[in-house]
């Protein structure tokens, strides 16, 4: 049993030997030069200015969840776009498609809702 799972044991040591040896010698030999900006946040290139705490709307989270809900549901209909010929050759593919659709519909109504909501809207 052990014997199947050597050559992942071995992989896993020899990957994290070899990140902990990065960190090491890079603390070891690195240079220790500290400049004025250096431990500064960048941003661009410019010099930061307000707080980095600043608040933000809530409907920018409510957006950004929306655009990865859609996103992700959307991308789920990738691998049913590339198999669905070999399910119609399976006899599968009627009854996939109808469920497809279901999923399709439901994406639908959901943005149908948030639309309504006014949850796409910026100028609030």
């Amino acid at each position: 049993m052990l014997n199947d799972y050597l050559p992942i044991l071995i992989m896993v040591v020899a990957v994290l030997g070899f990140g902990i040896a990065n960190l090491i010698l890079s603390d070891v030999l690195g240079a220790r030069r500290r400049a004025v900006g250096k431990g500064d946040a960048y941003e661009c290139g410019l010099a930061p200015t307000g707080n980095a705490r600043m608040r933000l709307s809530i409907h920018f989270y409510l957006v950004a969840v929306l655009f990865i809900l859609f996103d992700v549901e959307s991308l789920m209909l990738l691998p049913w776009a590339v198999a669905a010929k070999s399910m119609a050759a399976a006899g599968v593919g009627d009854i996939v498609f109808k469920e497809v659709l279901a999923f399709v519909v439901v994406l639908g109504l959901g943005l149908a809702y948030v639309w309504r909501k006014g949850g796409l809207t910026w100028d609030r």
